[in-house]
């Protein structure tokens, strides 16, 4: 996805039915953000000049939705 400002947003989706080990934010483990930047890092190698890039999470617990922007970084 791309933002108005031409930032390649990476999102990823979690969903929890009960927020009762934490809710569907906190299920995005440090672990689970590596591995989303190492995905990240083989799809920009595609690109000459790779865009800005942030890494946002939408958590989705029972019917409620929280898209969370730039909710971590490759640092």
């Amino acid at each position: 996805m791309a933002d108005r400002d031409g930032t390649l947003v990476f999102v990823e989706v979690r969903a929890r039915a009960e927020a009762s080990h934490g809710g569907a934010a906190a299920s995005v483990t440090s672990r689970k953000q590596q591995r989303l930047i190492y995905a990240a890092h083989h799809y920009l190698l595609r690109h000459a000049t790779p865009p800005p890039c942030r890494f946002d999470v939408v958590a989705i617990d029972g019917s409620e939705l929280t898209w969370l922007q730039a909710a971590f970084d490759a640092a």
